[in-house]
């Protein structure tokens, strides 16, 4: 939010270095893209009980780790990438989190149907404002009728 001297405003959290930029750039911003959903699902998964803080400091290293947030990728890991995960510093090496995040049975498919269903909706309500817009050019609807 900006006043009227073009100063941001910010909530009272937004106050470091990792949660301001996410704050003004992040924060309550709609989400289009299937890897950065996928991305916000991993990472509120692996802040569960922890800080906001602490994931967006380790998110680059998330990032690295997690094939950019591929959710085919990330479904198709093993053991081996399991150990490699937990032996990362960079990371939150819990390993329920990592676990659920890859044996969640048909992630990427459910990841895949739940982008499709944002898609129907969006699209559902793109049509509804554009036919509150044609109601309201109507002749009719500019005669007060």
């Amino acid at each position: 939010m900006h006043t009227a001297e073009n100063t941001l405003l910010r909530c009272r959290w937004a106050s470091n270095e990792w949660n301001i930029p996410y704050h003004d750039a992040e924060w309550g911003a709609p989400v289009h893209d299937e890897k950065k959903w996928f991305e916000f699902l991993i990472l509120e998964g692996a802040q569960a009980g922890l800080s906001w803080d602490t994931v967006l400091r380790k998110r680059e290293r998330y990032r690295e780790v997690f094939d950019a947030f591929d959710p085919e990728k990330v479904a198709r890991y093993d053991a081996k990438k399991v150990r490699q995960l937990l032996s990362d510093p960079g990371i939150i090496r819990n390993r329920l989190k990592i676990a659920a995040t890859i044996s969640n049975p048909g992630l990427a498919e459910s990841a895949a149907r739940i982008w499709q269903l944002r898609r129907v909706c969006l699209a559902f309500r793109e049509r509804q404002t554009q036919a509150k817009c044609l109601e309201t050019q109507s002749p009719r609807a500019n005669q007060g009728i």
